[in-house]
């Protein structure tokens, strides 16, 4: 795909993502039908009908491309995919039940496993990212369209860095003494990725966790931002691993984060 198809197929999904945001509002408004999966994680029918919006859209645009999504995925078959897409319906699925207002909703389109095309809503904050190659990142707010390039917006001479957890493991801790990172906040869905972007955030490093669905598309925003993105041992982090088990992360705004 071309750069042209690849911004056609982005800007496509906008108006699906702020529906499916919509949605996702109304249906915790009206109350919420909650399920706990077998891996103990809770579903509700607002993770399911946003998927049922997305996946729709999606197949419209791409009908030859294979959709892999956290609510249907089979997690027994191996994955074999190179290209494909990955959609974490709700991203911070707990967050969403509890009413807080950092849960995502996320499609990202990996391309020879690299994560090109990503779109993340975060319909409580009324922002919406989205990208389509390196240098075209973007986030929709007030109406207003803004290319996000990274740029220092937390004070010079500090690193301020978002965690999964306010109490980090003693690997994570390390890492944000490494980069010499002088406060960090605890957050829970792919929006750490886009306030990286936007350069409200320097850092974020994290353990192996989660599944591919839950990075891909915050991925994308970042990285086309001008982020770096590796493991903690400053190696690739790829898509399409036939269990879809993230690796280590480690993002980083710019090679330099206090300046």
């Amino acid at each position: 795909m071309n750069s042209s198809e690849l911004k056609n197929i982005a800007k496509a999904l906008i108006e699906t993502v702020q529906l499916a945001g919509n949605k996702s509002i109304d249906l915790y408004n009206e109350g919420l039908k909650k399920i706990i999966k077998p891996d103990n994680s809770p579903v509700t029918n607002g993770d399911l009908e946003v998927n049922k919006i997305l996946t729709k859209k999606i197949k419209e645009l791409t009908p030859n491309i294979p959709i892999v999504s956290e609510e249907t995925v089979d997690l027994q078959k191996k994955n074999f995919l190179k290209t494909f897409w990955l959609i974490d319906p709700i991203d911070g699925t707990k967050e969403y039940i509890a009413g807080q207002d950092e849960y995502t909703v996320n499609a990202a389109l990996v391309i020879n496993y690299i994560p090109t095309v990503g779109l993340v809503g975060a319909p409580k904050k009324n922002r919406l990212f989205y990208s389509y190659g390196k240098d075209n990142s973007y986030m929709i707010e007030n109406n207003k369209t803004i290319k996000l390039n990274c740029e220092k917006k937390t004070p010079k001479g500090k690193v301020v860095a978002v965690t999964n957890s306010s109490k980090p493991s003693s690997i994570i801790v390390d890492m944000l003494d490494k980069h010499k990172v002088t406060s960090y906040t605890p957050m829970h869905s792919s929006y750490k990725f886009c306030v990286i972007a936007t350069g409200e955030f320097d850092f974020y490093a994290a353990k192996e966790r989660a599944y591919e669905w839950d990075y891909a598309a915050g991925h994308a925003v970042a990285e086309n931002a001008g982020a770096i993105i590796t493991t903690l041992e400053n190696k690739t982090f790829k898509y399409g691993k036939d269990d879809y088990k993230n690796l280590s992360l480690m993002i980083k705004r710019s090679k330099i984060l206090d300046a």
